[in-house]
């Protein structure tokens, strides 16, 4: 019996990907970033079960992880890191990503990041022998939502 295989096409080329940046009303394309990645971690609580020697497993809760390299040439999230060092205020602020290659049957995913912070930044850089200065940015989200999700391909039913 032959079960339907993945078409090679149907992959994701990864350039093919926009990502925005809404921070305090300003919305930004992030055409720097040139690898981001986010994550969801679900928080697993032990539980004893009288009779076994093995722990169930209950979710409790969860958090958001992101992290990305980009081209160090702007300075939107540096000048929100002064605001805060001036004033003690902390925005978060929004970060949405899709995915869509033209060229797979998947369609198109969006997954919008609510309540980022950046847990820490590069202020200033150089490199007298590097050609292209890139920085590594990291932080939490507080939410998320999947307002566009990923086709099913063929054979996935």
């Amino acid at each position: 019996m032959n079960e339907p295989l993945m078409n090679a096409t149907d992959a994701v080329y990864g350039a093919l990907a926009e990502c925005y940046v809404t921070l305090d009303g300003n919305r930004y394309k992030m055409m720097q970033l040139h690898e981001f990645e986010s994550k969801y971690e679900v928080n697993l609580i032990d539980v004893p079960i009288l009779g076994r020697v093995t722990a169930g497993k209950k979710p409790g809760g969860g958090s958001g992880t992101w992290s990305g390299t980009a081209h160090y040439n702007q300075s939107v999230f540096r000048k929100w890191l002064l605001t805060y060092k001036n004033t003690g205020v902390l925005t978060p602020f929004d970060i949405q990503v899709t995915n869509e290659d033209k060229g797979s049957k998947s369609g198109k995913q969006t997954i919008t990041h609510r309540g980022c912070l950046i847990d820490s930044m590069i202020l200033s850089k150089f490199s007298a022998g590097d050609e292209i200065l890139d920085e590594e940015l990291s932080g939490t989200f507080d939410d998320w939502d999947m307002p566009q999700e990923f086709d099913l391909l063929d054979g996935m039913q």
